[in-house]
């Protein structure tokens, strides 16, 4: 092993081809899991921020919040369910709004709620002009003080505060009083008016010790059928594409990371068959298959390592460079996952040329 890394530190642009093939793979590795996790981030915040484990539709909607109904006398039918602690109304409107100063309309998930999300804090005060804007609209222009014009009825409403990840379809968090919620999807989507205590869906919260898949189905069981109650996790699956979306870039980035093992693979193929002579003089003196197979191995770990630290660097920098539309991420979770996975990759690619590596004999090789 440590033949190997001597090597690689006085010959290191002997590993060039190899080292540059692999920063070109980091850089879309990396693009393609922000594109990924901004994707996601940006169209579940508002039911990822909810602090109920439990997300109650009707079951007419197909598990749509936009096309849910929640009334008053479902709703206490719900909480009359043993195991239920408390309900909380959540509502979406995904409408424009005119930003001061700003000549496009800024893409907003105007949300009526009763529970305050996560970002907020424990007790929020807003009047019916007022509202907690996600940070992801400062992107539009929007700023605290700021009084957008929200939907087709141009209602006024002032920023007051902010709250983070929350958006919902890729469209920025815009928290208000319930009945503020009301006019704007009444003045926007006559069609969907809702009548005061209606709401689109209900978070649950459970009491203490209480299983949340049994409340679940009690809840259901409890209403005949009218309504389709998810964890909060999967009511974040059921969102439109979330499913499709993540298994398509998945297979790309697993089908990307072959292909580096492949590159690798090659690499130090070629690279075993260069060095036939040199592995037969080694063998000869004493060493072992496994050292030496243990030198390759180093070698291609330490070049994919150093490949991904580069590609990260040129990522977080092209991040910096990309219009606000484009929806990346660089989460620390995904950066470790790829550079795990390429590393791994890298190594098992290596592994390709163990066997010309046991089939050296010493005496044929120096020869």
């Amino acid at each position: 092993m440590k033949l190997g890394l001597v090597e690689l530190l006085r010959r290191p642009l002997r590993f060039g081809v190899a080292g540059s093939a692999l920063v070109l793979l980091a850089v879309l590795l990396l693009f393609l899991g922000g594109l990924l996790d901004g994707l996601y981030l940006g169209s579940t915040g508002a039911l990822r921020a909810q602090p109920a484990p439990l997300v109650t539709f009707s079951s007419d909607a197909r598990e749509s919040l936009i096309r849910s109904r929640i009334s008053p006398e479902l709703r206490a039918d719900i909480e009359s369910v043993p195991g239920v602690a408390s309900t909380a109304g959540l509502g979406i409107a995904l409408v424009g709004g005119r930003v001061p100063g700003e000549d496009e309309l800024a893409n907003l998930a105007v949300a009526g709620f009763e529970q305050p999300v996560r970002s907020m804090p424990a007790e929020v005060d807003l009047a019916p002009d007022e509202a907690l804007a996600d940070r992801s609209l400062e992107a539009a222009g929007v700023s605290v003080g700021d009084t957008v014009e929200v939907g087709s009825g141009e209602t006024p409403i002032e920023v007051v505060g902010w709250v983070e990840d929350t958006d919902y379809l890729q469209q920025g968090g815009f928290w208000v009083q319930p009945d503020t919620w009301r006019q704007v999807l009444a003045e926007s989507r006559p069609d969907a008016v809702l009548p005061d205590g209606t709401f689109q869906v209900v978070t649950v919260s459970v009491e203490p010790g209480a299983d949340a898949d049994e409340v679940a189905a009690a809840i259901d069981a409890a209403t005949d059928g009218a309504t389709s109650t998810l964890t909060r996790e999967e009511a974040v699956l059921a969102l439109p594409g979330i499913q499709e979306q993540n298994a398509t870039f998945g297979a790309i980035i697993y089908v990307t990371l072959f292909v580096a093992g492949l590159v690798i693979a090659l690499f130090f193929a070629l690279l075993t068959l260069e060095r036939t002579g040199l592995y037969g003089v080694l063998e000869a003196i004493g060493a072992s298959t496994r050292q030496i197979f243990a030198g390759v191995v180093a070698q291609s770990v330490a070049v994919a390592a150093v490949s991904f630290a580069v590609g990260l660097a040129v990522m977080l920098g092209l991040s910096q460079l990309l219009p606000a539309e484009v929806p990346v991420a660089i989460e620390t979770s995904r950066v470790v996952q790829i550079g795990v996975g390429l590393v791994v990759m890298s190594a098992l690619g290596a592994a390709v040329s163990l066997r010309r590596v046991v089939r050296v004999d010493p005496a044929s090789a120096i020869g």
